[in-house]
């Protein structure tokens, strides 16, 4: 048993939790909980480490059962010290080490989702989680958006991270890719106010769906390259909606219109 908060390996998944640039540097993350655990494994993810505490339940004793037949690395931590590492106000007892995989820019584009200044960790997560609920081809993560593996993401993501790709671009990495495809696609901007309303929009072509944060919106990098305004018509009295609440509304009316029978 781990008894000790200066255990190397607590020391890395501390680094890990706390530090963008550790992640960055070691390409790893934490996840935390025992249905985290569970849906890394059933998308074929296997954890590299897996501290867990006797707080774990029958369950979580079940899939630590699971993980030590498929070789891999478990470890009993201390209750308090564990706890003192969750990023959660109930831990469950257990967190696992991951890879954080590297996906490429796809060949084609036919419906993607690009989070521009999206600081907040709550927002992005709901984002990623609606993004694989309605099958998005992958989401582009630009400078200025919250660390996509940071704690707070993963666990609002509820496994997103797991099944959908997620690619960190710079700029200039986007704006060759886009004039390099084949059939360049619709870029839509979603906005508070401008641009065609959404219901008016035609979305069935292939297309970027641009979700800038609720503080600044888009970027003046993404509002220079050729694009559409789009908006949610909100006849209520409200200024805006929340950032992934309208993320959501945009990309469910996209496959809302896509399954019309032309």
């Amino acid at each position: 048993m781990i008894t000790s908060a200066q255990n190397t390996q607590l020391k890395l998944v501390r680094a890990l939790l706390n530090k963008h640039q550790e992640r960055l540097h070691q390409k790893k993350f934490v996840i935390e909980g025992v249905r985290l655990v569970e849906e890394a494994f059933a998308a074929g993810i296997q954890p590299e480490m897996v501290l867990y505490s006797k707080a774990l339940s029958e369950r979580g004793m079940r899939l630590l059962d699971k993980t030590r037949s498929s070789g891999i690395q478990a470890d009993e931590v201390a209750p308090d010290l564990l706890k003192s590492l969750a990023d959660t106000e109930t831990p469950q007892g257990i967190l696992a080490v991951l890879p954080i995989p590297e996906f490429q820019l796809p060949g084609d584009a036919d419906f993607i989702v690009l989070a521009d200044q999206v600081r907040d960790p709550g927002n992005l997560g709901t984002l990623l989680r609606t993004c694989l609920a309605a099958g998005v081809q992958a989401v582009l993560l630009t400078p200025g958006t919250v660390d996509a593996y940071s704690p707070k993401v993963v666990r609002s993501s509820m496994g997103a991270h797991f099944r959908l790709p997620l690619i960190t671009a710079a700029w200039d990495e986007i704006n060759r890719w886009m004039g390099g495809l084949q059939h360049r696609p619709d870029f839509w901007i979603s906005d508070v106010r401008e641009g065609i309303a959404c219901w008016q929009s035609d979305l069935r072509s292939p297309l970027i769906l641009g979700i800038g944060g609720e503080a600044e919106g888009m970027s003046p990098a993404a509002t220079a390259l050729p694009h559409q305004k789009i908006h949610i018509p909100m006849p209520g009295r409200s200024e805006s909606l929340n950032a992934s609440i309208a993320a959501g509304i945009l990309i469910f009316e996209v496959i809302r219109q896509r399954s019309i029978p032309v």
